[in-house]
Order: structure tokens, then sequence, then C-alpha cells
């Protein structure tokens, strides 16, 4: 009487589960959409986190403002097209974000930063290339005060900012005054929101 599986009989037996696992499985469908906006919540927050622990007041500096904490957009460029987003603090006032102005991705060590080449960098988190990590067409932010896609600067004391300007104490006129709301469309067509609460800087996503 046989008492034990020979190896083939084993492998046999394995093959026949990963093909049954396979055909009555169901598999999980990774939503590129879902995952841009939980990434761009994330970072969000930790942008006011951020802000809350590192104040930029000083007296020395009458653009001072200029180096709050911000999350801008931007787009790539037009060879390469898509949307990218940078987390900074501008240093030396220059108002073009560089990479050792950014901040870095606690979870990985990584720079919260792109340039508009929008290429993967092993230093960059790859989760800031909109379009090309999560296939991003599109995005709005009702409260941009720019000319370009818009950007979020926030204070110690919680405020929320749509513009950093060039002109001493003038940036307080661009504290937003009501909720904004940030929209992200995927090429599929759906699109989904992030919400930036103006009197507390709750930031949620719908």
């Amino acid at each position: 009487m046989k008492k034990s599986f020979s190896i083939l009989e084993l492998l046999l037996s394995i093959s026949l589960i990963i093909i049954l696992y396979s055909l009555f499985i169901p598999k999980y469908k990774k939503n590129e959409l879902e995952d841009a906006v939980n990434r761009l919540t994330f970072y969000l927050k930790l942008t006011r986190y951020q802000a809350l622990i590192d104040d930029k007041y000083s007296t020395d500096d009458e653009l001072w403002y200029k180096k709050r904490w911000t999350l801008k957009f931007f787009r790539c460029r037009k060879d390469v097209g898509g949307f990218y987003y940078t987390i900074y603090s501008d240093k030396n006032n220059s108002g073009h974000p560089s990479k050792l102005d950014s901040l870095k991705d606690p979870l990985s060590g990584k720079n919260i930063y792109s340039s508009n080449f929008c290429k993967k960098d092993i230093e960059n988190s790859k989760y800031t290339l909109l379009s090309k990590f999560y296939n991003v067409n599109d995005i709005s932010v009702s409260c941009n005060s720019t000319s370009s896609i818009g950007q979020l600067s926030f204070s110690k004391e919680g405020k929320v900012y749509s513009k950093l300007s060039n002109y001493e104490n003038s940036s307080e006129d661009y504290e937003i005054k009501e909720p904004c709301t940030i929209t992200i469309y995927h090429k599929n067509g759906e699109n989904k929101k992030v919400i930036i609460e103006n009197e507390t800087s709750y930031i949620k996503k719908i």
C-alpha cells in the first residue's frame, strides 16, 4: 500500500492549485485614481504638519512668508506632457523649487519632487508623477490665484494660502476664505476630489 506522494504527484497537485486559483479567485484591480487621491491627501496632510512644526517667521526677512511649506502643481514639458507636483519651502525666495528645497517622504526617504522632465528618479518619489504613474490627464484647483495650475501653502497657525506674493505682507490677501477643491481627472473619464477647509485646514477626500 502506497504511503506517500511522489515528487511528481506533489508538483502536479501544486500546479493544479495554482491553475484553479488563477481561474476562480478574483484578481485585485488597481484603482489608479483612488491611489492618486489617497497619496495626494497624505502628502497634503504631511505639508500641513510640516508647516505646524517648522515656523518660517523671521524678523530679518521681509519676505519670510515665501518660505511657507507649499504643495504646488506643475505641467511637464510639452514634449513630455502630463502633470506632477512638488512639496517645498522656497529657501532663497527664487520662486523655482529645487530638489534641495523639497520635503522628504517619511515612508521612503525620497524627495517629494520632480522637474518638468517628469522622469523617474531614484532620489524622488514616483508618486508625484500624476500622469506617468496614475494616468491623470487633468487637474483643477478651485482656489487658484496663480497663473499656473495652483498651489496650497500652509502657515504655522493652520491658515491656508493660494499664493505667496512678492510684495511684503500681501500674501495675507491670498488666504483662502472658503473650502478649496482639488479635482483630479483620470484618462478613463472619472474624477475624484480633495477638499481643504479654509477655517481649520482640515483635509478630506470625497
